[in-house]
């Protein structure tokens, strides 16, 4: 049932709407004034009376029922308990009938998402600063196809510019194709950086390499298949850490895909009269809409980021036809979006209201800031690696005997590293810590991998669950672990509106907390019979809805820690 739907529906009439009760009603911070609670101060005009009064009349139109257990009327606000019998009753009936599917719905049906995320650059390192757009994006595709839309995931490789040319030039001086093939990523880069630190004191080297970019745009054959071979290389040490963290996608179509399609772009633009020149470039002016004007060429002629992103929007649009098309990007590239939408929009595509970007922080770890040209960088590989490794360590200094430790520790590890990402709000730069990721007893996933093997312990002690009884008053550990287990459809879609995978791991963390309070403070293998069936069930609930929203996230559950 939907309880805020019964509420609004009790209460609407002449001067209120059914709508207008529902947006209003909220989840009071102390539980015990009640599950719902409805605001009268904003209905002052409507009514003309004191929010007092207002609770007071609106009282009488809700009586306790077979769904509401009490309503009260305090200080302007009209508070709801429901029955806690009938919610533990429908929310485990719910929960077992739609197993892996509780929590879903149809929400997107016949609508397509289209997300940009990781978007790697070729023969540029994997590091942790891609993180968050990586598994934010992965998180963001899971739950979109959760609640039914067609999604597309789509890598926007970054495969085009003058690094190419710089790469192409520090192999052919310095390199050798054993040494690459080997080395792979790694190895790409210490070229980059060599060329930077040469290219310090030897300027002439950045005009080699715009020399040999011009030729991969030429089609020159060898500066060509050196380039394919370095996204070959870069995409097979990729996908590793891809794997690891479980993340598809369904296009690898990067800058280079767009070369072809830049053109009728700029055509467009420049019979709409949007292209003005400046100082030899081409440009949108964006002046009167707050903002600095849009490079489209640059003098030479060459593109720029603005000019294969509008290329590649219309493309999804044509190809994919999005109901919406997010960018999972840092926030430093906020102008950079505001300017292209903007344009997009002045050339009237209608549908640029429907591109998103999906701002985050920065990700960094405590060892400060780093550079790829200078080589400071912190593979996003030995991150993982570390995470696991010190899993291991954790895992087999509390339980020595337990089988399959390896596959636990990748679990614990990989978990760690999404979660930390996941848990704040994604607009925060986080100072990424291995202590805190991995602590047992913090609002981490560990924590709540424990409480899955926890409630996996019980239930496997247990034997066989039988028919059970919802009692006619559960304590209040026992409704209130039912409450969080009813809110996981409302949070799923409360993450995919806000494009917030946060409040899917900090659901995670609330209903951990309160199933362990539960464990501890209840009885549930020494419980009397019909209540011992009640708490199993519950148990077994608990973990289903946990074991969902974590693979939400990407993470994965093991049977025992």
């Amino acid at each position: 049932m939907d309880y805020k739907r019964y509420i609004a529906e009790k209460l609407s009439g002449d001067q209120l709407s059914a709508e207008e009760v529902s947006s209003a009603l909220t989840v009071p911070p102390d539980p015990a004034m009640g599950d719902f609670a409805l605001p009268c101060f904003r209905f002052a005009k409507i009514f003309r009376k004191s929010p007092a009064l207002i609770a007071e009349e609106l009282r009488a139109r809700v009586p306790a029922d077979g769904v509401i257990g009490e309503v009260s009327a305090v200080n302007g606000y009209l508070n709801f308990k429901l029955c806690k019998q009938r919610l533990a009753e429908e929310t485990l009936a719910r929960i077992f009938r739609e197993g892996e599917r509780y929590g879903s719905s149809d929400l997107g049906a016949g609508k397509t998402i289209c997300i940009d995320y990781s978007s790697v650059n070729i023969a540029k390192p994997f590091h942790i600063g891609h993180l968050s757009t990586t598994v934010l994006g992965a998180a963001l595709y899971r739950i979109c196809k959760f609640l039914g839309y067609h999604t597309i995931g789509i890598n926007h490789l970054g495969d085009y510019g003058t690094q190419f040319g710089k790469l192409i030039s520090a192999y052919r001086r310095w390199g050798d194709r054993e040494t690459v093939e080997k080395g792979g990523i790694r190895a790409l880069n210490e070229l980059y950086v060599r060329f930077h630190r040469e290219a310090e004191t030897d300027p002439a080297l950045d005009d080699e390499a715009r020399a040999y970019f011009k030729k991969i745009e030429e089609g020159d054959r060898e500066c060509n298949e050196l380039f394919a071979w370095f996204k070959e290389l870069t995409l097979k040490d990729v996908q590793k850490i891809y794997d690891l963290l479980d993340v598809r996608f369904d296009s690898y179509a990067g800058e280079s895909f767009y070369s072809d399609k830049m053109q009728p772009v700029i055509e467009e633009l420049r019979e709409k009269g949007l292209l003005k020149e400046s100082n030899g470039a081409q440009i949108v002016d964006l002046e009167a809409y707050g903002m600095p004007p849009c490079l489209i060429l640059k003098s030479d002629g060459s593109s720029l980021y603005a000019t294969r992103d509008m290329a590649a929007a219309i493309y999804r649009k044509k190809t994919y036809d999005f109901y919406k098309c997010l960018y999972v990007v840092a926030y430093q590239q906020n102008l950079h979006f505001r300017q292209f939408f903007k344009v997009l929009e002045l050339m009237g595509k209608e549908w640029a209201k429907d591109l998103v970007h999906v701002a985050y922080g920065m990700v960094s770890l405590e060892e400060g800031a780093m550079s790829t040209r200078k080589g400071n960088v912190v593979f996003l590989e030995d991150v993982i690696d570390k995470c696991i490794e010190k899993a291991y360590r954790i895992v087999d200094e509390k339980n020595p005997t337990l089988e399959h430790k390896e596959d636990v520790a990748r679990k614990v590890g990989v978990g760690a590293v999404i979660f930390g990402a996941l848990y704040n709000s994604k607009i925060k730069d986080i100072t990424f810590s291995y202590d805190k990721v991995l602590n047992f007893d913090g609002e981490t996933s560990v924590y709540v991998q424990y409480t899955c093997a926890r409630a996996s312990s019980v239930l496997s002690r247990a034997g066989a669950l039988g028919e059970y009884t919802v009692p006619a008053s559960p304590c209040d550990q026992e409704s209130e672990l039912v409450k969080a287990l009813a809110e996981f459809p409302a949070v799923v879609v409360s993450a995919a509106e806000k494009y917030e995978p946060s409040y899917v791991a900090r659901y995670c963390v609330d209903v951990a907390q309160k199933f362990n309070k539960f464990y501890f403070d209840c009885k549930i293998l020494q419980a009397e019979e019909g209540l011992r069936a009640f708490r199993l069930a519950l148990t077994e609930a608990t973990l289903r809805v946990l074991k969902n929203a974590l693979a939400l996230l990407g993470i994965g559950v093991p049977e025992k820690m």
